[in-house]
């Protein structure tokens, strides 16, 4: 089976809001073996949406919409999807429960723009909303479409993940005869040509039914694996095979193979060896320390961040000589090895990491153009501080992610060959 999902709103065509509905379905199917063949965004309009789920409903086995099933006016989707099948409406008698249950809740009588939410296309398989009105429905289209499904739900992403997990998903499981598996490899320090050129010999020999997407993003690129077949141990061993590959060849820029974060990893490692850090930023402004700190529980291993953005906080906070500034300019590896070491005598912790830098737009020269970083680490029982200089490119920003990027890189590096 395949499946499309038709996102309704012009909020969305708008750039007014993020699709993460579509993210959220297309990998929750994964999960139940079907694939996803497209993602459609669709303006409000009746005639737009009835050309664009006639079109879909052609090639897919499933079409899953989300958005406009409300009391408002500009919430269509049901008398569209009517209009396509040209089927009436019914009183879901347990939607309408559902809906009378919360009004009475609320202290809310239930108007006719309300009752409206528990009417659901005739012969539909009812969607119960656990989290807020309006009914969903999963509808076998007839003949006129090769009894492909349509499966409407509401846009509020809350109410949609609820009819996904616990009517959706259940409902086509049984129905699917594939399974899918999904594996991301995270790498870092390593640019998309060089990688595809280290990895061009497997690329070339990828199992039937297995593909291989390149991710790039503001800080690097990642790789996700992908395999479908009809028996979970073929599928497992052949998508096992291509990574353990990948792994073998590039192993040293790769720091997961798994749905985590580099601040996830970072966490774990530090847990498993009881180890702490601590951070001294200039250029981040504190955004290493937020990256650390997003990781539930890391108060176990996270002791303090300090943000001495001005040579004078620097001298005063962690102890950098004026005559270092001076002699060097704050953004040099001397006076991020003179942040670390202050940092580590301050904080306490194992690890302390610094970084200082020119994120831009202004402030560069020709000798330290902006995009440049100096990053250093030092570690208590280290007699010696750690510094590297980087060179980058892109707005500010950009900038200041792929300098959190890299810092903590070298704390990942740093923590791999203890």
């Amino acid at each position: 089976m395949r499946a499309e999902i038709v996102s309704i709103g012009d909020e969305l065509l708008k750039g007014q809001r993020v699709n993460t509905n579509a993210a959220f379905i297309a990998g929750s199917l994964a999960g139940i073996g079907v694939p996803v063949g497209r993602i459609v965004s669709c303006s409000d309009l009746e005639h737009e949406m009835v050309s664009v789920l006639s079109e879909s409903l052609e090639r897919a086995d499933i079409v899953l919409v989300t958005g406009g099933l409300g009391p408002t006016r500009d919430d269509r989707t049901r008398k569209a999807a009517q209009e396509l099948l040209n089927r009436g409406l019914e009183l879901s008698e347990d939607a309408y429960e559902n809906l009378a249950n919360r009004m009475k809740f609320r202290g809310v009588e239930i108007s006719a723009s309300l009752r409206d939410q528990a009417m659901v296309i005739e012969g539909s398989h009812v969607i119960a909303n656990t989290k807020g009105t309006a009914a969903g429905m999963i509808i076998r289209c007839g003949e006129q479409f090769d009894n492909h499904y349509l499966v409407l739900m509401p846009g509020v992403p809350s109410e949609m993940q609820a009819m996904m997990e616990l009517t959706v998903l259940p409902y086509f499981e049984s129905l699917s005869a594939t399974v899918i598996r999904h594996t991301p490899v995270k790498t870092l320090g390593i640019g998309e040509s060089t990688l595809a050129e280290m990895i061009v010999g497997i690329e070339d020999r990828l199992p039937e039914g297995t593909t291989l997407a390149y991710l790039p993003h503001a800080a690097g690129v990642n790789l996700m694996i992908s395999t479908i077949g009809r028996g979970q141990e073929e599928v497992n061993r052949d998508n096992s095979t291509v990574v353990d590959a990948i792994l073998e060849k590039a192993g040293k820029y790769i720091f997961a193979t798994s749905d985590v974060t580099l601040e996830e990893t970072i966490g774990t490692m530090l847990s498993a060896k009881g180890m702490t850090v601590a951070v001294a930023e200039s250029c981040t402004g504190g955004l290493v320390a937020s990256r650390l700190t997003d990781v539930a529980g890391s108060s176990m291993y996270f002791l303090q961040g300090f943000v001495t953005y001005s040579n004078l906080a620097k001298q005063k906070t962690l102890g950098v000589q004026r005559e270092l500034i001076e002699s060097f300019g704050a953004v040099s590896e001397e006076v991020a090895r003179a942040m670390a070491t202050g940092c580590l005598e301050k904080s306490g912790a194992d690890f302390a990491l610094a970084t200082t830098g020119i994120a831009g737009p202004s402030g560069g020269t020709s000798e330290k153009p902006v995009g440049m970083v100096c990053l250093a680490i030092a570690k208590k029982s280290m007699g010696s501080v750690l510094s590297k200089t980087l060179f980058m490119q892109g707005d500010r920003e950009r900038n200041k992610l792929r300098f959190s990027e890299a810092a903590l890189r070298e704390l990942w590096e740093c923590l791999r060959d203890q």
